[in-house]
């Protein structure tokens, strides 16, 4: 049997003229995977999910999907990923369903109209499908990028604070699904500030300070069980209880 195809950062610094947001990051993400990345604001969290995604080139190292590099062979790793950033980048003068139809066109997907139907029915948007993105909340605004990552049926799932901007009942019904994707063999890694959100997620943490990997084990084992400065939510502090010794 062919070992599963990987997603891989080895020796990977980032640098944004003096500031160094990843020093030497090495991590490799398998197919099934879930991934908690947690740390202080600043910590290198969205750099590096931006790194994983192919959207930011390192400084150095290198990044491989399936042991190739993913800079010198592009088009596998970017049919494999789906990226959820904290910002949208959506088109807001089209609708939700256009601009489902122009990613999926240039992914080539053959079964497209299937396909948009499929994620607007998963994130309760078939209502709003033909409104412009301008005239949607926050919330809707997040689910249309949630859709639109999930349209291309990623094998990782690559989520910056997924949960921004949604109602309750939209968060469980994303969790559910992240959940759920885990038992099909799709490798999620996403941030949030809510250390137990996550941790009901995830069964493996990655806890940054500074860009640099200060904890990559599971995540029952990860965290300190003492209050911090977040308060019942766990958000981090500038203490280091949720940074093992």
């Amino acid at each position: 049997m062919h070992a599963r195809p990987a997603l891989e950062l080895r020796d990977v610094s980032k640098q944004f003229g003096i500031f160094q947001a990843l020093s030497s990051v090495s991590l490799r993400v398998e197919p099934g995977d879930s991934v908690l990345l947690y740390g202080p604001n600043g910590a290198g969290k969205t750099t590096l999910l931006r790194v994983l995604s192919t959207l930011a080139r390192p400084s150095e190292g290198t990044v491989l999907y399936a042991g190739a590099d993913v800079f010198a062979h592009p088009a596998a790793a970017k049919a494999a990923i789906g990226f959820v950033s904290h910002a949208t980048f959506l088109y807001s003068e089209l609708t939700p369903r256009e601009n489902l139809e122009f990613v999926g066109k240039l992914f080539g997907l053959t079964d497209l109209p299937q396909r948009v139907a499929a994620v607007l029915d998963l994130f309760h948007l078939r209502e709003r499908a033909e409104t412009p993105v301008r005239e949607l909340s926050r919330g809707y605004q997040q689910r249309v990028s949630l859709a639109r990552a999930f349209l291309h049926d990623p094998q990782f799932l690559l989520l910056d604070e997924p949960f921004t901007g949604l109602d309750a009942a939209s968060t469980e019904s994303l969790q559910g699904l992240m959940r759920h994707l885990q038992g099909q063999g799709k490798a999620l890694i996403f941030s949030t500030h809510d250390f137990e959100q996550g941790k009901a997620i995830a069964k493996r943490l990655v806890a940054l300070e500074a860009g640099k990997v200060r904890y990559d084990g599971p995540v029952s084992k990860g965290a300190r069980s003492q209050e911090t400065e977040g308060g019942s939510h766990g958000q981090c502090s500038s203490d280091r209880g949720f940074f093992p010794d």
